[in-house]
C-alpha cells in the first residue's frame, strides 16, 4: 500500500509580516514548524503501513529551508520525502497550490492513498486537499475522523455538522483528517540513528507533465490577498497597588454591572 501525505512549513507563531505589495507572508526569519494538522494525516498514515504494509512518502511546497518538515516525518517514521521547491510556485492561491501538488504527487508516483491535515494554520481554507483530489480525478472526503481499508479501497467516517457519515472509496483516493483520529507519536532518536542522513528529494515546475508558467504561483492564482492586518486590540490595562486594592475592584465590578 503506498502512501503519500501532504505536509506543510508553518509560522510557528501568530506574529508574522506581510508584504503589502502581493499580499503573502513574508516567512524569512520566522521561526517555522510542521502544520499541527498534518502530524494527525502523518500518524493515521504510519498506522495503515503498520496494519497493511507498504510505504509512506512525505511532500511539502515551500523554500529550501522546509526540508526541515521532511525530516521531521523521517524520525516520525517516514519512508521518503520531497521538497517542492521554485520561486515561479510562491504567491500561490488556492487553486494554484493544489494544482501544483497534483502535478507534483504525479511525477513522484501512483499512490493509493492521499492523505492530509484538515487544514493549515497559516490559511485556514480547509480547500487544498479535495481540489488536489480534483484536480486528479479521484474520490476524496473531509474532515475524517476514522479510516479502515475494505478490500480495495477506504471505508471512512466523516464528521459533518449534525451526523456522522460513512463513505468507501476505492483507491486511489484521497482524505483530509481531523484532529482526533489519532495522537501522533514524538520523533524518534532509534529512528534517527537508523536513518541517517537520509536524502531529501528536490523537484521544480521543469519536473512537471505541466510546465506553463501561467498555471503557477501568483500567475495561475485568480484570487489574492488584497489585505492581511493583525486585529487592532482594544484592551485597557490598569496596575493596582497598595491597600483597598479588593474594595476598589468590588465597586469597579459593580460600575460595570458584573455584581
Amino acid at each position: 500500500m503506498n502512501i503519500f501525505v501532504c505536509v506543510k512549513q508553518v509560522p510557528a507563531t501568530s506574529s508574522v509580516q506581510v508584504d503589502e505589495k502581493t499580499g503573502v507572508l513574508r516567512r524569512e526569519g520566522t521561526q517555522s514548524k510542521m502544520n499541527p494538522y498534518d502530524l494527525f494525516a502523518l500518524e493515521t498514515a504510519l498506522r495503515l503501513r503498520t496494519e497493511h504494509g507498504g510505504r509512506v512518502t512525505v511532500g511539502t511546497m515551500g523554500p529550501k529551508q522546509a526540508e526541515a518538515v521532511i525530516r521531521e516525518a523521517y524520525l516520525m517514521g517516514a519512508d521518503d520525502g520531497y521538497v517542492i521547491s521554485d520561486r515561479r510556485l510562491g504567491g500561490a492561491d488556492v487553486l494554484a497550490t493544489s494544482y501544483a501538488l497534483s502535478q507534483a504527487i504525479r511525477c513522484i508516483g501512483d499512490f493509493d492513498l492521499i492523505l492530509c491535515g484538515r487544514q493549515t494554520t497559516d490559511g485556514d481554507t480547509a480547500q487544498v486537499g479535495p481540489a488536489i483530489a480534483e484536480h486528479m480525478g479521484i474520490p476524496h472526503a473531509a474532515w475524517v475522523s476514522a479510516l479502515r481499508v475494505v478490500g480495495g479501497g477506504v471505508e471512512a467516517e466523516q464528521q459533518l455538522q449534525d451526523v456522522i457519515e460513512t463513505v468507501y472509496m476505492p483507491f486511489p483516493c484521497l482524505v483530509t483528517v481531523e484532529q482526533d483520529i489519532y495522537v501522533p507519536r514524538l520523533p524518534s532518536l532509534k529512528t534517527a540513528r537508523e536513518i541517517g542522513e537520509r536524502p531529501v528529494h528536490v523537484l521544480t515546475l521543469d519536473n512537471f507533465l505541466d510546465r506553463d508558467p501561467e498555471h503557477y504561483g501568483l500567475a495561475g492564482s485568480p484570487t489574492q490577498v488584497e489585505r492581511i492586518f493583525p486585529p487592532e486590540s482594544e484592551a485597557v490595562q490598569e496596575h493596582w497597588e497598595g491597600d483597598g486594592c479588593a474594595g476598589r475592584l468590588f465597586q469597579q465590578l459593580r460600575d460595570w454591572k458584573f455584581v
